[in-house]
C-alpha cells in the first residue's frame, strides 16, 4: 500500500471514530459493535504510528481511547502469576506444541484475558476502545477467541482491532480472518471492517 493510500485511510478511521454515529453505536443492527481495521503486516509500524496520530486527534476533540495491547497484557498476566521467568527458561528446551499448548491454558481468553481487560474497562472512562498486539501474541493467542469472548465485556463503547492480516467477507463462506494474509485464524462474522463505515 502506497504512503498516500495509508495515509487516506488514516483520515477515514479519524472521521469515521470521531463522529456520532459511530460513538453512538448507530446502525449495528444489534450486533456487538466491533470494527476491524485490517492491514497488511508490512505496513505495521507505519499503521503504528497513524493509530497514534488518531488517538491524539480524538483526544484533542474529547474523545477517549483506551489502548489494550494483547502482547503487554499477557506478559503482565504471566508475571502477576509468577511463571514470567520460568516460561522464559523452559522456551528454549520445551516441545513448541507442547510449550504453546501450555501458555495458551495459561492465557485462556474466557477464564484470563477476558477478566484482565473487564477490569481495564470497568472506570468506563474512555469512548471507544483500541486492541493491539493481535499479531504478536499469535499463536498463543486467537484472534476470533478473543472476539468471542469480549462479547459480553465490551458492550458500551465501540472496540476497533488493529488487524495484521485480512478481514475476508463473502455471503457464501461468511467471514475470515486471515492473520498476516496467509493463515486462516477463523470464521468470524459479527464485526465490520471499519474502511466499510459511512463518516
Amino acid at each position: 500500500m502506497t504512503p498516500a493510500e495509508l495515509n487516506q485511510q488514516e483520515e477515514h478511521l479519524f472521521d469515521v471514530m470521531s463522529g456520532q454515529r459511530f460513538l453512538n453505536m448507530e446502525g449495528l443492527s444489534n450486533e456487538v459493535p466491533f470494527f476491524i481495521y485490517p492491514y497488511d503486516p508490512e505496513n505495521a509500524e507505519e499503521v503504528m504510528k497513524a493509530r497514534k496520530r488518531i488517538a491524539n486527534r480524538l483526544r484533542q476533540k474529547g474523545i477517549i481511547v483506551r489502548q489494550i495491547d494483547l502482547y503487554s497484557l499477557s506478559v503482565e498476566i504471566l508475571k502477576n502469576r509468577g511463571v514470567w521467568s520460568r516460561l522464559i527458561g523452559m522456551e528454549s528446551n520445551q516441545n513448541k506444541d507442547e510449550f504453546c499448548e501450555l501458555i495458551q491454558g495459561m492465557l485462556d481468553p474466557q477464564t484470563h484475558l477476558a477478566p484482565a481487560i473487564r477490569e481495564r474497562l470497568a472506570d468506563g472512562a474512555f469512548d471507544i476502545v483500541f486492541l493491539t498486539g493481535i499479531g504478536e501474541v499469535y499463536p498463543y493467542i486467537r484472534s476470533h477467541t478473543v472476539l468471542n469472548n469480549l462479547q459480553s465485556v465490551v458492550v458500551d463503547k465501540p472496540m476497533l482491532m488493529f488487524f495484521p492480516g485480512r478481514y475476508d467477507q463473502s455471503d457464501t463462506l461468511g467471514s475470515s480472518l486471515v492473520l498476516f494474509g496467509r493463515l486462516k485464524d477463523d470464521q468470524y462474522y459479527r464485526a465490520k471492517d471499519i474502511r466499510e463505515q459511512e463518516a
